[in-house]
């Protein structure tokens, strides 16, 4: 029960917002676009339920679609290998960030595949802790549970609003992936992790 929570509430995680040229405006269009672009994923999936139900793969091109542009994949995956990261060499940071990033948009699949109509309240758009990002308050809702905070944190690209982090309950995605990945970076090294993740995303298509 608690896993499938945890899946239901990673549903929540990929939502793209864009820069909108002032502060306060950008804070407003912030969960305007996390309301619809949430809103597109569900509905898209409902109307395609039944091409879905036949063959399950095609829910990874529609996320591809909709959702994973908005997503810094590499600093996700930076942040998740921490001080090792500069160990590691381009090559080997591509497959980190190709493996790390399956590994999440398997997750999402999951969630999104489990929905049952949770709640979602949107909260006040908050000044990151650093120039150029935001914070978007949310909280999940389910009947016979207390809500459950989920925050997304963003920065401005340039050409766009990108995530790099989310924080459910007060547990960062990405400090949480950081502590696994480096006992696993300790005992196997950096291509210990690569084929953790490979191992990972074949399981996840069993």
């Amino acid at each position: 029960m608690l896993q499938r929570r945890h899946f239901l509430l990673f549903l929540f995680l990929l939502v793209p917002l864009a820069w909108s040229g002032s502060l306060l405006a950008a804070q407003d269009e912030a969960t305007e676009l996390v309301k619809r672009t949430a809103e597109r994923m569900l509905t898209t999936l409902q109307a395609r339920r039944a091409e879905v139900d036949r063959n399950p793969a095609m829910i990874y091109g529609l996320i591809e679609n909709i959702v994973t542009p908005h997503f810094d994949f590499q600093r996700i995956a930076q942040g998740a290998v921490g001080q090792h990261w500069r160990q590691a060499s381009p090559a080997q940071q591509r497959q980190l960030v190709d493996g790390f990033k399956q590994v999440l948009i398997r997750t999402y699949a999951r969630s999104l595949l489990s929905y049952s109509g949770q709640e979602i309240r949107y909260l006040p758009v908050k000044p990151g802790s650093r120039p150029s990002t935001v914070t978007v308050s949310t909280e999940v809702r389910e009947a016979g549970a207390a809500p459950i905070p989920v925050d997304y944190r963003m920065y401005n690209s340039g050409g766009g609003w990108k995530v790099y982090d989310v924080v459910i309950n007060n547990a960062s995605l990405v400090g949480n992936y950081r502590s696994s990945f480096t006992n696993e970076i300790r005992q196997a090294g950096i291509d210990g992790l690569i084929a953790k993740l490979a191992d990972m995303n074949r399981k996840g298509q069993e």
